[in-house]
């Protein structure tokens, strides 16, 4: 199975802030979303970079509460790694799982195609198993 079909069953909304605007507004817009990051747009691209709150927490541990003024573009996750529609969720969870990402943009040529997180894996993983076990149950009740 391929992340399209996660795409498809969430949707393709990506949330996005310029990179120009400050660190409180985008913490605004990912409470308000209920949201772990924001893909960030700038200089005419889809995607130039990702702010996550790792990126917020990171910023203020090092830097103090100032950093709400500046721009994400200061402290968010320059040309984040990204899979295309077709990838697998097997090979997009070993990305993450490896490099420690809790969010991929899904990006096809330059276009970009939404996001998905480890949460939107996880739980298309668990109604995977949910529906194999109930297949299996079945076919054992009927022998």
């Amino acid at each position: 199975m391929t992340i399209q079909a996660i795409l498809k069953n969430k949707g393709a909304e990506v949330v996005a802030i310029d990179a120009a605007h400050p660190v409180a507004e985008a913490v605004r817009i990912m409470d308000k979303r209920q949201i772990g990051a924001l893909v960030v747009a700038g200089q005419g691209e889809d995607c130039s970079g990702i702010f996550t709150e790792r990126d917020v927490m990171r910023a203020l541990a090092r830097n103090g509460t100032h950093i709400l003024d500046e721009p994400v573009a200061k402290h968010m996750t320059d040309r984040p790694q990204s899979i295309l529609p077709t990838t697998s969720i097997d090979e997009a969870m070993e990305i993450m799982t490896e490099k420690r990402f809790r969010h991929l943009p899904v990006i096809a040529g330059t276009t970009l195609c939404g996001i998905v997180s480890i949460g939107d894996l996880v739980n298309y993983r668990i109604h995977q198993t949910e529906m194999e076990a109930s297949a299996l149950k079945e076919y054992i009740a009927t022998g």
